[in-house]
């Protein structure tokens, strides 16, 4: 599949952004790693993939995040509605952002253009498919990091904030994630959506999380897949300012 759209969650959730405050900002998206926005970073650094063809941004206030963008290399910035799912079922496979929809969040500044083509190809031939980390890589790199792990018999999880969307069949799943949205960091309860018994072999740890993925996408009449990423990087976003101390190191470390 060619020609991807690549949408960039850059909204926040109501009340003051804690990270933001930290640095001094309202916005999370704004807020600065190495001298730049991470949203600028996350802007740039898809305009350096080959698959993706157009670039849109999603948040409340499209005015206080064109700066931002501009600097990272310019795209389409939208205003977002009410959450996640609304936000992006309201532009998924119109005009504006026709399928293949790849999905990445702006606080993910250490994000690189191998890491996106990498997804992507492993997205191939599904309708959706979830970027994750398996817990053994990222502690072999970097055993001081706290992720929040899925744990499920085929090892323990972190998600990469890469989402691929291919087209309409994944609706139901859009409708879903809108429903599922506060549980999406304990799996029991988020598979509890997908049906009981799926959620008991979840919270049983008797089926591995491709497994789980690929059964919820059939009970949804589409075709979902886990790509495990082999760099554990991805799967560092910055939440809090200890993510942000060490997304600075490795950009450091990068440069160097």
């Amino acid at each position: 599949m060619n020609g991807w759209t690549a949408l960039i969650l850059a909204g926040q959730r109501p009340g003051i952004d804690a990270l933001a405050a930290h640095f001094g900002e309202e916005w999370k998206a704004l807020v600065p790693i190495a001298g730049e926005a991470m949203l600028t970073r996350v802007v740039r650094t898809l305009h350096l993939v080959p698959e993706i063809s157009r670039i849109i941004v999603l948040g409340q206030n499209p005015d206080v995040l064109a700066g931002a963008v501009a600097a990272g290399g310019g795209a389409t910035i939208i205003a977002s509605q009410s959450g996640i799912s609304a936000s992006i079922s309201k532009v998924a496979g119109t005009d504006t952002a026709p399928w293949p929809v790849l999905v990445t969040t702006a606080d993910h500044p250490l994000l690189t253009s191998a890491m996106v083509s990498a997804f992507i190809a492993g997205a191939e031939q599904a309708d959706l498919a979830v970027a994750m980390v398996e817990k053994k890589p990222m502690l072999a790199q970097f055993p001081h990091s706290k992720r929040t792990w899925l744990k499920f018999n085929d090892g323990h999880w972190s998600g990469a904030n890469l989402f691929a969307l291919t087209g309409n069949r994944v609706r139901p799943a859009l409708a879903l994630w809108a429903a599922a949205e506060q549980d999406r960091k304990k799996a029991w309860k988020l598979f509890l959506h997908f049906g009981p018994w799926l959620a008991i072999r979840a919270l049983t740890r008797t089926i591995g999380l491709a497994d789980a993925l690929a059964q919820a996408g059939r009970n949804l009449g589409m075709v979902a897949r886990l790509v495990p990423m082999t760099d554990p990087v991805a799967a560092i976003d910055v939440d809090k300012p200890v993510d942000h101390a060490q997304a600075t190191e490795i950009l450091a470390s990068r440069q160097a």
